[in-house]
């Protein structure tokens, strides 16, 4: 009778630690089929754990590089549309210029031109002034502020910096923001240093009668602007390149995430398709060790009553 109690007591000892394991893998099955994660705790696969933090780090440092590049995208074709405009304002002024030089104007003709003109230094100054949607200067380099502040005389004067700073966009990899307004509306004109402001004022104040010779006069800022325009196009170039630069870079940032996130499927993700069968598997043995449980404490318990 002892000889059967203890056999039996190992049993039962026996099966209920194996039910319990066959639950226990059944929960998880059941837990990573509805999660689509594999691993729960990092104690289940410390290998496969590890490696999934490694990626994840990596998945965060993209999606970081990645919001950069897209922020970046964004003011430099700012920059590059407050360019555009400010190149055909600056083409409107030159034809300006050239009728005004006409000597066919007339007193009231350049008067109409210098108002226009007028105008358009206004739209100069505030395309020099451009900012993004969150309000930062376009190209003011590093300044928070303004690119440009009008002086007492009413010159105006680049009051940015000359850095405009690099924008990280992945290990190795950095692009410059823009340009300073220094290196687009400053220049020489015969050697004289001058800007598209003070070009576009001396034009205005020439052709109002400030000028003996209005004609003459317009006929000399013609020099001025074609410098003004031609350094404006530098500009607007080097902006395009940057961004076909930044365009390419975001191009290879997509294909690494793609890359990274299949990585991270293989190493985290549960086969859904496996998890099932092995789900189905466990239940099935589940079943049967309970039945042979049964089973088998029906008979120790019929020969002990025997």
């Amino acid at each position: 009778m002892a000889s059967l109690s203890t056999s039996f007591g190992g049993f039962f000892e026996r099966s209920i630690t194996r039910m319990n394991t066959l639950r226990g893998q059944i929960d998880r099955a059941q837990t990573q089929i509805a999660t689509g994660q594999r691993i729960e705790r990092g104690s289940q696969d410390p290998a496969a754990a590890a490696a999934q933090r490694v990626l994840d780090r990596r998945a965060r440092l993209g999606e970081a590089a990645m919001g950069n590049a897209s922020q970046l995208a964004q003011d430099l074709a700012l920059a590059d549309r407050e360019l555009l405009s400010v190149s055909s304002l600056l083409q409107r002024a030159r034809e300006l210029a050239v009728a005004a030089a006409s000597d066919t104007s007339g007193t009231a003709g350049r008067a109409a031109i210098a108002s226009e003109l007028a105008q358009l230094s206004d739209e100069l100054f505030a395309r020099a002034n451009g900012t993004t949607p969150t309000g930062e200067p376009l190209f003011a380099g590093l300044a928070s502020g303004a690119a440009f502040a009008r002086n007492p005389d009413g010159s105006v004067s680049y009051i940015g910096t000359p850095q405009v700073g690099s924008v990280p966009l992945g290990p190795g990899t950095s692009i410059e923001r823009g340009l300073p307004g220094s290196q687009i509306f400053e220049f020489s004109v015969d050697g004289t240093p001058t800007n598209a402001f003070a070009v576009m004022a001396t034009l205005t104040a020439a052709i109002s009668g400030g000028a003996g010779d209005p004609a003459a006069a317009a006929r000399e800022a013609l020099s001025g602007l074609d410098s003004a325009l031609d350094s404006v196009s530098r500009a607007q170039t080097i902006i395009g390149t940057r961004a076909v630069w930044v365009e390419m870079v975001q191009t290879e940032q997509r294909n690494r995430a793609v890359d990274l996130a299949e990585r991270r499927s293989e190493v985290s993700d549960t086969p859904i398709s496996e998890a099932i069968v092995r789900l189905q598997q466990t239940l099935t043995a589940l079943e049967a060790s309970q039945q042979a449980f049964a089973r088998v404490s029906g008979l120790t318990l019929l020969r002990a009553l025997s």
